[in-house]
């Protein structure tokens, strides 16, 4: 077996550890993920003076800069590269949009401290301890972002958002901690975000795990109802059935959804209930402003059709809509949102983007239908998660913003780490029903091959 496997000629992405970046540039990108997150500026406002995430931004642009060799063979992956077509089309068509002046002065910063998480993500995180740890920070800042105020709400009744209703009154909703500044459909989607990877990364292993699976979710599918998000539930039940699907035991699943949706149903107070009816029901409390907001996209669409071509320019939906629909509000719609801001071609640069990410992902899946799942249990497993999480990502977009917001960006660079590192591990294991001779090589698994040449 050495000797076969000794005698693979790695192409040279693959020698010496892939020249991975400096430990010291890995886990200060973890410290700026959790202050990201965690939102250390809110919490200490001395710490606030000084921009630490525009300097931790600088810092780590400086680092990537200095150990660029290391990444020249993974910048022409298929992500980045539609990534930066992208961005050249939004840098072009800025003397062509309807508010330039907008784009230039606020706007593309805010563009690129979202979009930087795709570079970091992609290429610090170049090893399987590295991804497992960057997945254990990301999963506990978002489980944190829900269980603070969770944790308000029961020990000291915090809400921190409100919904009004017909009858003319208020009813509470929870939203992000007073640290955070997510309202409560930004914290259904945190929630929505989480349960994929909880479910896939922690329930098929040990007994702690699944324990710890068993305390995480009720924890916070009772935060989903306490928000009455009803765009998170939708982007729930785009996981359930992604989990459903893929299982095996879809019996038993039926019988755990339908005794969770009685014990749900049980826990909501009245207003809560009618808000997640009005779904289905119109005639129900919230169906009007359901009605609402349907309407509400609707009227983004045509608006983007005004200036179909080039669009308004990069962020300017709010202004576009204040002078054309009289209403600032932001758009709750991505595709609408891209549509406004970049016009049609932009719109198709945008959903070439993200039909690149999935296609990744379905590359990789098929790279491991040859292999032996023995040693592969993390990379399919995550795979899994990632599929499910980009088609909740998608289906949720119909009602979250989200073209200067971090999330595609972040999704995009993980699954560019992911891949690199699955692939690389399709190459050391052996082909099913194989020994020696079925290790991958050359010759002998083209399919992994040619994906590994297509994402490189």
């Amino acid at each position: 077996m050495t000797s076969i496997k000794n005698s693979v000629r790695w192409p040279d992405i693959h020698r010496k550890s892939e020249s991975l970046v400096s430990g010291f540039t890995f886990y200060f990108f973890i410290y700026f993920v959790i202050d990201f997150f965690i939102r250390f500026s809110a919490r200490f406002p001395v710490y606030a003076l000084i921009r630490p995430t525009l300097i931790a931004i600088f810092i780590l642009l400086v680092l990537l800069f200095v150990q660029k060799d290391k990444f020249k063979n993974k910048i022409g992956d298929p992500v980045f590269s539609a990534f930066f077509i992208l961005v050249a089309y939004i840098i072009f068509s800025i003397p062509f949009v309807e508010w330039p002046g907008s784009v230039l002065r606020v706007n593309l910063d805010i563009f690129f401290k979202a979009s930087v998480f795709l570079f970091f993500v992609a290429l610090f995180v170049d090893t399987e301890k590295r991804l497992k740890i960057f997945l254990f920070v990301f999963l506990g800042c978002q489980i944190f972002r829900v269980f603070e105020p969770l944790y308000l709400n029961i020990t000291s009744g915090y809400w921190g958002s409100s919904t009004y209703l017909s009858s003319k009154e208020f009813a509470n909703r929870l939203a992000g901690a007073p640290a955070d500044v997510i309202n409560p459909n930004e914290l259904g989607f945190v929630i929505a975000t989480a349960v994929p990877f909880l479910h896939y990364l922690l329930w098929p292993m040990s007994w702690k795990a699944k324990a710890l699976y068993l305390f995480l979710m009720p924890m916070l599918l009772y935060a989903l109802i306490l928000t009455m998000s009803r765009g998170g539930f939708i982007a729930l039940l785009v996981v359930a059935f992604f989990v459903f699907k893929e299982s095996k035991r879809k019996f038993r699943l039926l019988v755990v959804g339908f005794l969770s949706a009685i014990l749900a149903f049980s826990v909501m107070t009245p207003v809560q209930k009618e808000r997640y009816l009005s779904l289905i029901d119109r005639d129900a409390e919230g169906g009007t402003s359901a009605d609402g907001r349907i309407r509400g996209m609707v009227n983004e669409f045509k608006l983007g059709m005004t200036r179909p071509i080039f669009g308004h320019g990069l962020g300017t939906t709010p202004e576009a809509k204040v002078h054309k629909l009289g209403s600032r509000e932001a758009s709750h719609n991505l595709y609408a949102e891209v549509l406004i801001e970049l016009g049609l071609v932009g719109f198709f640069i945008f959903m070439a983007f993200l039909l690149r990410i999935i296609k990744k992902l379905f590359l990789v899946r098929a790279s491991f239908s040859k292999l032996s799942s023995e040693n592969l249990g993390f990379y399919a497993r995550l795979n899994k998660a990632l599929i499910t999480l980009f088609w909740m990502y998608a289906v949720y977009s119909i009602n979250y913003w989200g073209l200067s917001q971090y999330y595609w960006y972040l999704f995009a660079g993980l699954v560019i780490a992911f891949s690199n590192l699955a692939l690389r591990n399709v190459r050391d294991q052996p082909c099913i029903g194989s020994g020696d001779e079925g290790y991958l090589n050359g010759s002998r698994f083209r399919l992994a091959n040619s994906i590994r040449e297509r994402s490189f």
